[in-house]
């Protein structure tokens, strides 16, 4: 174990050096040289408006740019205009709260426009950075011209105010008054206001009514585009939702070498999607003024080539999968939680009777299986279906139908063919399982997370909360799998009597699912590192037949926050625009502003507690095996105890799986989500493995105890 965690300690030593000397080698960061800029903001427009029929204007301009997704959430479920807008002037995401509607009305003084009152964005709406946009723009010496109430919130310095302001396109006299330009067209989003507010139902146009909205927004974004000094560089934002649904919005960029490509950002990690924040970067960049520390977006980039047509075609499927994640979740979630709860109850009175164990052991494979399903389905295109809510879920439960019957069958072909059934019948099957789950995930992260983006386990742009690396449900799963996947290995090394092999085995790997899952742009997951390491640490101490106590749990979660601090750090040392959530994180621990972060997730993991779809299944498992390790006899008629009999080491996975969880739930703000997948899979695959003990011919009894305590 001594030689494992040196060893790691020697990687990240390694990396610390090599990240701290490329910082002082970078050269200093130029901006660009200082150009023509304008932002057209359309709110509500999204890529299934966009055709060259109903929207020449718009498609005209797509085919001379770079297009892809717009991620439009700030702070609640969906984005008013107001806080839009806002997020733009901000630099991060933004809200207004209750009053979240149209953008403030604006005062014309002279030529000049200012937003009355715009300290009360920070002084009570705690909208800290509002003005960031305009205030590094004039601190640039950039002039700034506002076209529309949205514009001039975008554009306004911290006084509130603009260069140059006119109420609408048809009140501009001069075009290239200003390099800088937003022009708000918020002819579409208007009829979706009511009063002072977005509507509140999800579409409150007929088909009818939003075309021609939509073509009055494509009429006058074609009489600003033909205004335009040549050369200007075009970002074309929806920068809003139009009602109680988000959608992913249109995104266009139009700049030298643009056209014919995907538009992607380091934000997203993704060559097809961008969030807000990401527009006030790119404007600060194309205006070659500096991007101040505390915006958090990335510049747009151009990425993989594509033609219009496929890049729409492409976009409006990206938005179909969002919105079918969205709502199938919930269900699904309940599903799963009745689905438990029914097998714990059914599991229980046929254990206590020792009838139908063969179909109680199917059933636990069977759930286990259901969350690496969930990524599996995403190599189908379910999402072109005809119905892809019913694609998804039928493909979902064919996955773990297959894997089911993968796991129960290939144990048995393997020791047939080594000549030695033993103890793969044991842990076979919950090895493959346990397997199959790690490998999926530990390859989604090398490849970019295609798997997770747009999976019921996973996130989606169309919700906002993440958009690349290990997500809080997924880090769950990857710690629960890696852990009772190496102790079944490690039983096996254990009986062989390597058991330092073992240890060395626990820790190596585990260490490189932790350091994967939470590097800066790969896992990206703070509280993931924090929570895997005691879970490995309790894991390998009891492969060494060592035991755990209070004090030592407290030093291994303690020696988490130091390492994922460090990794965060690391980050931090980088750019800040190359840096991830980490490394801005870091940033905050050292100027003292990082207690609003944790109280935000802190509350967003209480919130979890009460809910009713992750709740049950923490309850039944927990329930289900405290009951059965203190009566066992009456509970599951011992199995649990003949596993960790017959498979000694599956024990110290089940407990490292359990600590990792509950430490998980406690420093992630998705809280018991964490801890009811770590349950979902672990309990059931245990449980799995003590019923295959039972049966005759599987592996005999340790004639020594292999849990004594190593000599030191």
């Amino acid at each position: 174990m001594r030689r494992a965690l040196s060893a790691l300690a020697v990687i990240m030593f390694g990396l610390i050096t090599a990240s701290a000397a490329a910082r002082a080698d970078a050269p200093a960061q130029a901006n660009d040289a200082p150009g023509r800029v304008a932002l057209i903001g359309v709110p509500g427009l999204h890529w299934h408006d966009v055709n060259a029929t109903d929207t020449p204007n718009l498609w005209r301009l797509a085919a001379q740019s770079a297009v892809g997704s717009l991620s439009v959430r700030t702070v609640g479920r969906t984005t008013c205009p107001y806080d839009g807008w806002l997020t733009v002037s901000s630099g991060v995401r933004s809200s207004v709260g209750s009053r979240c509607g149209p953008p403030p009305a604006v005062e014309q003084q002279g030529g000049k426009g200012v937003v009355p009152g715009f300290d009360w964005l920070w002084t009570v709406r705690e909208a800290t950075y509002a003005g960031t946009l305009g205030t590094a723009l004039h601190a640039a010496g950039r002039c700034t011209m506002a076209v529309g109430p949205g514009a001039a919130l975008a554009l306004a310095d911290r006084s509130g105010g603009v260069d140059v302001y006119a109420p609408s396109p048809g009140a501009v006299t001069d075009w290239t008054a200003c390099p800088v330009l937003a022009v708000d067209v918020d002819d579409l989003v208007r009829p979706y206001i009511d009063g002072e507010r977005l509507a509140e139902v999800p579409e409150k146009l007929s088909p009818a009514q939003r075309e021609t909205a939509i073509q009055a927004a494509d009429a006058k974004t074609g009489a600003v585009l033909g205004a335009l000094p040549p050369g200007t560089t075009v970002l074309l934002a929806g920068l809003a939702d139009h009602g109680s649904e988000p959608h992913l919005r249109v995104a266009m960029w139009r700049a030298d070498g643009a056209e014919g490509h995907l538009l992607g950002a380091a934000s997203t990690h993704r060559d097809d999607m961008v969030i807000l924040p990401d527009v006030t970067a790119t404007i600060l960049k194309a205006a070659g003024a500096a991007v101040p520390a505390t915006v958090i977006g990335a510049p747009w980039s151009a990425s993989r080539t594509s033609t219009v047509e496929d890049g729409a075609a492409e976009l409006r499927q990206a938005d179909i999968a969002g919105q079918t994640i969205r709502g199938v979740g919930g269900p699904f979630f309940t599903g799963l939680a009745v689905l438990q709860v029914l097998f714990y109850a059914v599991a229980f009175l046929l254990l206590r009777r020792r009838r139908g164990l063969g179909g109680v052991r199917v059933a636990a494979i069977g759930l286990a299986s259901l969350p690496v399903s969930t990524y599996l389905v995403n190599l189908t295109p379910w999402e072109r279906a005809a119905v892809p809510a019913f694609t998804l879920v039928s493909g979902v439960l064919l996955c773990a139908a297959a894997l089911t019957g993968i796991a129960l069958a290939a144990p048995a072909l393997w020791s047939r063919l080594r000549g030695r059934p033993g103890a793969a019948g044991v842990l076979g099957p919950p090895s493959v399982v346990a397997g199959v789950t790690a490998a999926v995930l530990v390859g989604d992260l090398l490849t970019g997370t295609p798997l997770q983006l747009n999976s019921i386990m996973g996130y989606t742009g169309v919700v906002g909360a993440r958009y690349y690396g290990l997500g809080n449900i997924p880090f769950a799963l990857l710690a629960t799998a890696v852990l009772l996947l190496t102790t079944a290995v490690a039983d096996g090394l254990v009986r062989a009597g390597h058991r330092r092999a073992a240890i060395a085995l626990v820790a190596g790997l585990g260490g490189f699912a932790m350091i994967l899952g939470g590097w800066p742009g790969v896992g990206s997951d703070f509280g993931g590192v924090i929570a895997f390491v005691p879970g490995i640490a309790v894991t390998a101490l009891l492969v060494a037949g060592r035991r755990v106590s209070v004090v030592k749990l407290g030093a291994f979660c303690a020696a988490g926050g130091v390492l994922v601090m460090g990794i965060a750090y690391l980050d931090h040392l980088r750019p800040p625009a190359s840096q991830t959530h980490l490394g801005r994180f870091a940033g905050q621990v050292i100027d003292g502003t990082f207690l609003p972060v944790i109280l935000r997730k802190l509350a967003a993991m209480l919130s979890t507690l009460l809910s009713p779809n992750l709740m049950p299944i923490v309850i039944a498992a927990f329930a289900f095996l405290v009951f059965a390790l203190l009566r066992p006899g009456t509970a599951s008629a011992g199995v649990l105890p003949v596993a960790f009999e017959r498979a000694p080491m599956l024990r110290a996975g089940l407990i490292g799986a359990l600590v990792s969880g509950v430490v998980g739930m406690l420093v992630n703000d998705s809280g018991a989500a964490v801890l009811s997948m770590a349950l979902a899979l672990a309990v059931p695959l245990v449980l799995s493995a003590g019923i295959r003990a039972l049966a005759p011919g599987s592996s005999p009894r340790p004639a020594s105890p292999v849990l004594s305590p190593l000599t030191t």
